[in-house]
């Protein structure tokens, strides 16, 4: 890997050279390396691009890296990666995807991901995108994850996208089977013109099964943003979806909650707030001797943290 390479590796996940366990590292449209543990194994896809993880019953404290990093302008991807974790597994994934873009065409990576978690496992998903180049061209991202939760199963997920990314349209779908819980937090930041679409789609269908979505975001400039959240309760459970957005300078924000109670104990919630930064905040970070910049940069830092 050259040097721009390996700084988009560390910004999405957070790796400074190879990592230990299983891992797949993805580089301008190519497997660049992968490699199995004695639980986890990763298999190359022969008919399409992307891989099979399949992670064994059983298997706690190990974790799965598969980061994708774009260094070269005009690359145009769509990645299939399937996970397959046995029962009674406890994991973390890390995926992301980091473009950089000095050239005048666009580059487009897009990834579908589907989890299927068997009875009482765990997982703990991680997803960064991250943008950065002076050329002209655009940085595209557009990830689809799709998730099947068994009995009793518990999932995780932190999303991020906090720079450089010109359009994102993020779709995650799940399904909950009795007692699973899903988790799901989304921290978003855009700026210039940039565009972000959220969809989120949960059908609670097992008894005392749950989810909670919790998007929190910043549109800043000329930036738009969406945040769209379908919960539907068919059965005796509790979901509950939350938006939260700071909006300044011409950007917009659009949130549309959906909360569907088809059973007689389903329990639905949802809250969206939005609204520009706390002037009362401000004045108080500048007494302290910050300029209002920096003031602005502490509360947004604080606010997604």
């Amino acid at each position: 890997m050259d040097a721009i390479q390996r700084q988009l590796l560390e910004q999405v996940a957070d790796l400074h050279g190879v990592p230990s366990g299983a891992y797949s590292i993805r580089v301008n449209g190519r497997l660049d390396s992968k490699a199995s543990s004695e639980n986890i194994t990763i298999v190359q896809k022969t008919d399409k691009p992307g891989i099979d993880i399949y992670i064994a019953p059983g298997t706690k404290n190990e974790s799965v890296h598969i980061p994708v990093v774009l260094s070269q302008a005009g690359i145009k991807e769509l990645v299939y990666n399937d996970f397959h974790i046995g029962a009674d597994c406890d994991v973390v994934i890390v995926a992301g995807c980091g473009i950089h873009n000095g050239g005048d065409e666009d580059s487009d990576h897009s990834g579908i991901h589907r989890f299927v978690l068997d009875k009482n496992a765990r997982v703990k998903y991680v997803e960064k995108h991250y943008g950065d180049g002076n050329g002209n061209g655009k940085r595209i991202m557009n990830p689809t994850t799709e998730c099947e939760l068994g009995e009793g199963a518990y999932m995780e997920m932190e999303t991020a996208q906090i720079k450089g990314v010109d359009s994102t349209s993020r779709t995650t779908k799940a399904k909950l089977d009795k007692g699973a819980t899903l988790i799901v937090r989304e921290k978003l930041m855009t700026h210039g013109d940039q565009v972000a679409e959220t969809y989120f789609e949960v059908d609670m269908d097992g008894e005392d099964c749950s989810a909670h979505l919790v998007s929190r975001s910043v549109a800043k400039d000329r930036s738009k943003q969406v945040f769209t959240s379908v919960m539907n309760g068919n059965a005796r459970c509790n979901g509950r979806s939350e938006c939260d957005a700071i909006i300044m300078d011409e950007a917009s924000v659009g949130a549309v909650p959906q909360v569907f109670a088809n059973h007689i104990d389903a329990s639905m919630v949802h809250e969206a707030a939005i609204g520009k930064l706390a002037g009362d905040q401000l004045i108080k970070l500048m007494t302290l001797g910050l300029t209002e910049q920096e003031a602005e940069e502490q509360i947004i830092n604080g606010f997604l943290k």
